[in-house]
């Protein structure tokens, strides 16, 4: 008769059966703490407290004087004898990128990190409040801005091939309004300026002797009598007429442009072609810009602006530029990157968003947004709080190299502010400060845990924002803000402070905008 079997086998499988179901039925702590398990720490972002203070302290240092003469030799030693540009030139350009608040003369504007904040924040309600009101006046069928009511006539203005130009972007946030800016060659020969590069406008100038009414800035004045390639436009030219509300000069005939920015800035002067040089490219000659005789507004330092913007006369459209790309530096560090024109192949990091055009204006680049994640959470925003009416252009979110802090809609912003809020239960909170009503004090804390924000788009792209991209210091003390706006305004923007770091890509042709991270 054979044995039986032995018992400690059944008892160690019926004791593993019992542990198993135990495991799998659901204890009272288990149910209560679920929320808290392993998701939240791959949804939350770390804050460099140490670096960020460090860059923000830096930006107001005897450094900076060191810094802006590097940047000043450093642009000097690239002058060379200009050769112009033939179509289809593929010669490329690289030039350093440095903080507006390293520019010369900028150091000593603010004795304190806290007052150089608020004069940012104070300029940036305006450039907020003045995209807000031209993209209101466009849905409205009022807007008169002359570079906005012209119909496209490309072909008419330039035709230039747009291979591969590249230009520094230097950040203007310390000026106030949140622009970053590039040093650019004007004239023949070329004289080196500080330019803003803004996305929302259309129409590229720079301030010109003689001056009636000129604003301080970095460089001596542009003396148009010393370019051999400066040429006065006719008033019977088609780039004249793309102004819309372009005057003439009765004496000669030339063309007079005047730009307001519905902000109080404007520029007003003489309508002329002149050759640009970017970094070590071939110039590219034959451009209408404005030659600004009567100036004033918030770009203060800088010598004009180079348009970036979607209408006829900006710089993209005069070289048929169908893509272009810039990467934004950090508003406080003297870090390099560039502003690139031609193609430039999207990476497996890009986040690629559908580009979207208002049918009332071709200036600016909206994006289809859809939506915003906190912490891996995505709100309960309706998509209806991004969208454009396809008829009209209102509402939507445009991408703006000019305005620094994103605004949203109030309804959308305090979403985000609650979950952001609800996420940070151990930070301790501190009063607002200007704009920004959710503050924490950070002064005893070297780097923290924070919820990640991601914006998505249509097409199911999410572009997740680095910590020091939304919440950002307001002082040298420990102070930071969470670093979005609300807005009782139709429309949305997507600031420079979010951009900053990512390569922000524009393909019109297209219909695309890509965002690469750390791609600068």
């Amino acid at each position: 008769m054979q044995p039986p079997p032995p018992l400690l086998p059944l008892a160690a499988a019926a004791l593993l059966l019992v542990l198993s179901l135990l495991a799998a039925a659901p204890t009272p702590a288990a149910s209560r703490h679920h929320h808290h398990i392993p998701a939240a720490a791959a949804d939350t972002e770390t804050l460099d407290v140490s670096a960020s203070l460090s860059r923000a302290r830096a930006a107001l240092s005897t450094d900076a004087t060191a810094a802006a003469v590097s940047l000043h030799q450093s642009a000097a030693s690239t002058k060379r004898s200009p050769r112009p540009r033939n179509k289809g030139s593929s010669s490329s350009l690289t030039l350093h990128l440095h903080s507006r608040d390293f520019l010369p003369g900028e150091q000593s504007r603010h004795q304190t990190y806290h007052s150089l904040v608020l004069s940012r924040l104070r300029r940036d309600i305006s450039r907020a409040a003045a995209i807000s009101t031209r993209a209101a006046l466009a849905a409205d069928g009022l807007l008169t801005h002359p570079q906005d009511l012209h119909p496209a006539n490309t072909s008419a203005i330039f035709a230039a091939s747009a291979a591969s130009i590249q230009g520094p972007v230097v950040s203007g946030v310390g000026q106030g309004s949140g622009e970053y800016f590039s040093r650019i060659g004007i004239g023949s020969p070329a004289r080196q300026l500080y330019m803003v590069l803004d996305t929302g406008s259309d129409v590229t100038w720079v301030q010109c002797q003689p001056c009636a009414d000129c604003y301080q800035q970095s460089d001596p004045v542009y003396d148009p009598s010393l370019s051999s390639s400066y040429a006065a436009v006719s008033c019977d030219s088609p780039r004249c007429r793309d102004l819309d509300t372009a005057a003439c000069r009765n004496a000669t005939g030339a063309c007079l442009y005047e730009v307001a920015y519905g902000d109080g800035s404007y520029t007003v002067g003489d309508f002329a072609t002149e050759t640009l040089t970017l970094g070590e490219s071939q110039p590219v000659t034959n451009v209408a810009i404005g030659c600004g005789h009567d100036n004033e507004g918030l770009f203060v330092g800088a010598a004009g602006l180079l348009a970036l913007g979607g209408g006829p006369l900006s710089f993209p459209s005069q070289i048929s530029a169908s893509t272009f790309s810039y990467c934004l530096v950090d508003r406080d560090s003297p870090a390099a990157s560039t502003l690139q024109f031609g193609d430039g192949g999207a990476e497996a990091s890009t986040v690629s968003a559908p580009l979207i055009r208002s049918p009332r204006t071709s200036t600016f680049y909206y994006v289809a947004m859809t939506g915003i994640s906190v912490g891996g959470e995505a709100l309960s925003i309706p998509p209806s709080a991004f969208a454009m009416d396809a008829a009209s252009g209102s509402g939507g979110v445009i991408v703006d190299s000019g305005t620094a802090v994103t605004r949203l809609q109030a309804a959308a912003y305090a979403s985000l502010r609650d979950a952001f809020v609800r996420g940070t239960p151990s930070l301790p909170r501190a009063a607002g400060v200007s704009l920004f009503d959710t503050c924490y004090d950070l002064s005893d804390r070297t780097s923290v845990e924070v919820p990640a924000v991601s914006l998505r788009f249509e097409g199911g792209g999410a572009l997740r924002l680095p910590a020091k991209n939304y919440l950002i210091p307001v002082d040298g003390a420990g102070t930071y803000c969470l670093a979005f706006a609300p807005t009782n305004a139709a429309v949305s923007i997507i600031g420079n402070v979010q951009q900053q770091g990512i390569r922000v890509g524009f393909d019109t042709a297209k219909g695309a905008v890509g965002f690469t991270p750390n791609k600068c």
